[in-house]
C-alpha cells in the first residue's frame, strides 16, 4: 500500500497542483499521524515516551493555503471506520441525543454515554472548518471532548482560527475554557502558512455574481433563471423543522430562488439550511447587503449558510449590493468572514457542462 506521502504526490500530479515546502511539512506530520492511528508501537515509544499520547491535529490557516485540500486527502487514505462532518450538523446530533435521552440522566453522563455509542460506529472523527459561536454548544463541549478522547477516537479538525482564538468574546466564555484545556492536552495545533488561494487558480471571471442590485443585475438573473427552470415543474414545497414551517415559495425540483432577508432575517439556522441543501442542487440569492454591525446576527446566519451549502456543494447565483471584494463586514465576524468569501467565490465560479 502506498504511504500517504506517496498518495499525495500522485493526486498532486493527476490534478496538476503546485505544492509548496509548508504543505509538504504537513504531509509528513501526517506520515507520523497514519503510524500512530495504525499503533506503531515503536514510534509511538519515540514520540510520546515524554508526552502524553496526542490524539489528533488542530491545522489552521489563512484561507486558500491548502489545508482542507490535505486533510480531505488523509481522510480517503485513511482505511478505518471514519467520520466526516459539519461542525454545525454534528452539534445538532448531539443536541438531538440529550434532548431525546434527558430523562434518562444527566448531561455529563450522556455526553460520555454518546461518545461512547459513537466509538462503535467510527474510530476516527474530522471536522472541516471548526467554529463555535454559541453559548450551547461552548457549555458541553469541554466534557463531549474529553469523552470523545477517552473513547481514544480520533480527531482531525481544519480552522481558519487558532485554538486560543476561539469563541472569543463570546458570551459566558469561561463555560469554553474546559474545551481549550482538554483540547490543547490532547491535539497537536498545527498552523498552515500560504499565500494561494488554490480554489482561484485558473479561474478567470465570475459569472453568477451580479452587483450592484439594479435592472441590469435583475434582468441577467431573470434570464438566467428561466433557462434554469424551463422544463422543470413549480411545486409547493414546504420544510418542517422541529414544528417550525418553512415554505419555499419559489421552487423548480431541485431549483431555488431566495431573497436574502427570506434566508437570514428570520431565526434560522444550521439545521434548517441543511434541510433547504437536501432538495435543492442549484439556489439563487438576491439581494445580499453590506454587512455591518447593526446586522451582525444575519451576517452569521450567512456565514453559516454558505458554510452547509459549500459543504453539500450548493451551486449559487446572488446578487449584490457590491462586488465580493467588496463586501463589508461586522467587526467581530471580519477574520471568518474571509473564509465566507472565498466559497462564495467558488459557490458562483462558472459551471462545468
Amino acid at each position: 500500500m502506498k504511504s500517504f506521502k506517496q498518495a499525495f504526490e500522485s493526486f498532486c500530479k493527476k490534478n496538476s497542483i503546485k505544492k509548496n515546502n509548508e504543505q509538504l511539512d504537513l504531509v509528513e506530520k501526517f506520515e507520523e499521524f497514519d503510524a500512530i492511528i495504525k499503533q506503531d508501537k515503536t514510534l509511538l515509544k519515540k514520540l510520546f515516551s515524554k508526552a502524553p499520547a496526542q490524539l489528533g491535529y488542530y491545522i489552521h490557516g489563512d484561507v486558500g493555503v491548502g489545508k482542507t485540500m490535505i486533510c480531505n486527502e488523509f481522510y480517503q487514505y485513511l482505511d478505518i471506520k471514519k467520520k466526516k462532518t459539519h461542525f454545525n450538523k454534528f452539534m445538532i446530533e448531539v443536541h438531538d441525543y440529550l434532548q431525546q435521552n434527558q430523562k434518562n440522566d444527566k448531561a455529563e453522563n450522556l455526553l460520555t454515554q454518546y461518545a461512547r455509542a459513537l466509538k462503535e460506529k467510527i474510530n476516527f472523527l474530522y471536522f472541516d472548518e471548526f467554529q463555535v459561536t454559541n453559548i450551547v454548544d461552548a457549555m458541553i463541549l469541554g466534557k463531549l471532548f474529553e469523552s470523545l478522547f477517552d473513547e481514544k477516537i480520533f480527531i482531525l479538525i481544519t480552522s481558519n482560527i487558532k485554538i486560543n482564538d476561539l469563541y472569543k468574546d463570546g458570551l459566558q466564555r469561561e463555560q469554553f475554557l474546559p474545551f481549550l484545556k482538554v483540547i490543547k492536552e490532547k491535539i497537536h495545533e498545527y498552523e498552515l502558512k500560504g499565500d494561494v488561494d488554490f480554489r482561484k487558480q485558473d479561474v478567470t471571471k465570475i459569472n453568477r455574481f451580479f452587483y450592484p442590485n439594479d435592472k441590469k443585475a435583475l434582468s441577467s438573473i431573470n434570464q438566467l433563471f428561466r433557462k434554469l427552470t424551463k422544463d422543470r415543474k413549480k411545486l409547493q414545497k414546504e420544510i418542517i423543522i422541529r414544528g417550525r414551517k418553512f415554505p419555499l415559495e419559489q421552487f423548480y425540483d431541485g431549483v431555488a430562488r431566495f431573497d436574502f432577508k427570506e434566508l437570514c432575517d428570520q431565526n434560522l439556522g444550521a439545521e434548517d439550511y441543511i434541510e433547504i441543501a437536501k432538495f435543492c442542487k442549484f439556489i439563487i440569492i438576491e439581494n445580499i447587503p453590506n454587512f455591518h454591525e447593526g446586522i451582525a446576527n444575519q451576517q452569521q446566519r450567512f456565514i453559516t449558510l454558505i458554510d452547509v451549502f459549500y459543504e453539500n456543494r450548493i451551486k449559487l447565483m446572488v446578487s449584490s449590493k457590491t462586488s465580493l471584494e467588496d463586501i463589508s463586514s461586522a467587526s467581530a465576524l471580519e477574520f471568518v468572514f474571509k473564509r465566507t468569501k472565498s466559497r462564495l467565490y467558488e459557490l458562483t465560479s462558472p459551471m462545468v457542462t
